[in-house]
């Protein structure tokens, strides 16, 4: 991970313990990768819902023996109060990454998406206020904006939520600002952009777009594009997260605490440029290549239609500087996207991946992905 030389040295100067829960997801591996990196104690929660072993399995490849040492696992689930009492004894620091994402995913199942992301958030908060925990970072969302038109979005301006998940992701804020005020628990929450990276899961009907796009178009296939393309969203590269959940954990102006924060970089991309840039990179990196033009269907439910985050404010307060824009990040990914999602081997109608893995989507059909479309949130 590329990060700031001010952070790292203010990180590896003051060992602390850190809890990462949802340690095993896309996010959450990566955060305990570069804290372990940097020789801090941590401590990883999560039920596998849907995380993976071989993430934390990865990270304890990459890093060797010596920093994996500093790593304690626990599986529970943060449905259960607790566990999360548990998962919080001795912790300086939280980084609660544990949710169910995707906004259709939250439409199909409501009352799993609230159990998990509003139950499950304020165990979390009674967890860490009662451990004496000093600061209580959360992966907030852009889902939080809703229907409000503007752009770019300012965390001071949202509309109503669209979706289950927007609605529990905005409780979320309302519960952690409440915490502050009546038991003066430290809070500061990310409103994620659109996130991208090394180890998001490209399997599944709720999978993210770029791996869902990489992998179909690495088997040839067509992609699915929600209404006309013209959709637009600020994606952010997982090494922006990283930094922003750092700054946040350490910052020590009083007026950065108790805040929530935009996480991206501030520039819109629509889903007709990002297909055009990944036939663009993929291609470079294999002249071979040659992309099928993508199959346009029906607007999703619950999809907000512009997407652009002003991040003035987490510059100005916790110093956010982003290292890598769509294509800088894009760059940097490729590689781990294609050694883990090209096809070598047909099997029956299905396809073994380069890693030995069978993908759980063979075929990017509406029918076979269980939903249309891949989740943009």
């Amino acid at each position: 991970m590329r990060a700031l030389p001010e952070l790292d040295s203010r990180i590896v100067a003051r060992p602390r313990t850190w809890l990462v829960t949802g340690c095993a997801g896309f996010i959450g591996s990566n955060l305990i990768e570069a804290l372990l990196a940097r020789g801090q104690r941590v401590v990883g929660l999560d039920n596998f819902a849907t995380g993976f072993r071989h993430n934390l399995d990865q990270v304890r490849d990459r890093l060797g023996e010596a920093a994996w040492k500093n790593f304690r696992f626990i599986e529970g689930d943060i449905r259960s109060l607790e566990t999360c009492k548990k998962a919080c004894e001795g912790v300086d620091v939280v980084l609660h990454e544990a949710a169910l994402g995707s906004v259709p995913r939250s439409i199909d199942d409501p009352v799993t998406s609230h159990d998990t992301n509003v139950t499950g958030f304020l165990h979390m908060l009674v967890a860490a206020r009662d451990a004496q925990v000093a600061r209580f970072v959360y992966a907030a969302s852009s889902a939080a904006y809703g229907d409000w038109p503007g752009l770019p979005k300012v965390e001071e301006k949202i509309g109503r939520p669209l979706s289950p998940y927007g609605a529990g992701k905005h409780m979320n804020e309302i519960y952690a600002d409440t915490f502050g005020r009546c038991y003066g628990l430290q809070t500061v929450g990310l409103r994620y952009f659109n996130v991208f990276g090394p180890r998001q899961d490209p399997d599944g009907a709720y999978a993210a777009v770029i791996p869902k796009w990489i992998a179909a178009m690495l088997r040839g296939e067509a992609v699915f594009v929600n209404g006309d393309g013209e959709t637009a969203r600020d994606f952010c590269y997982i090494d922006n997260v990283v930094q922003a959940n750092l700054l946040a954990a350490l910052a020590e102006d009083p007026q950065a605490v108790d805040q929530v924060y935009n996480v991206a970089i501030g520039e819109q991309t629509t889903l007709n440029e990002l297909h055009a840039l990944l036939a663009e990179l993929l291609a470079a990196r294999d002249p071979g290549f040659k992309p099928v033009a993508p199959i346009y269907r029906d607007f999703r439910a619950g999809d907000v239609r512009y997407s652009r985050a002003d991040i003035a404010k987490a510059q100005r307060l916790l110093g956010f500087r982003p290292t890598h824009r769509i294509r800088e990040g894009l760059e940097e990914a490729l590689d781990w996207y294609i050694a883990r999602l090209r096809p070598v081997t047909k099997v029956g109608e299905g396809m073994v991946l380069s890693d030995g893995r069978v993908p759980a989507a063979i075929s990017n059909s509406p029918e076979r992905m269980g939903h249309p479309f891949p989740a943009l949130d």
